[in-house]
């Protein structure tokens, strides 16, 4: 799963985000770039839905990465 970031996201925000994955056991890998932070979670993405995760401040938006199942 991947969470694309507001624009210029406040780093209260991305803290948020990034405290919500570690609180329900996800891992992430954080790309910053000159405007956007894209997150890429790690773990079992089935636990959680891409409405809960656009719900939090500073979200954009949340693609999910298809199975090869």
């Amino acid at each position: 799963m991947l969470i694309i970031m507001k624009k210029n996201v406040a780093e209260d925000e991305l803290r948020s985000v990034k405290e919500y994955l570690v609180n329900r056991d996800f891992d992430f890998h954080q790309s910053t770039g000159t405007n956007r932070v894209i997150i890429g979670v790690i773990g079992d993405a089935t636990q959680i839905t891409a409405e809960e995760l656009k719900a939090l401040a500073g979200v954009l938006e949340v693609f999910r990465i298809p199975s090869e199942d």
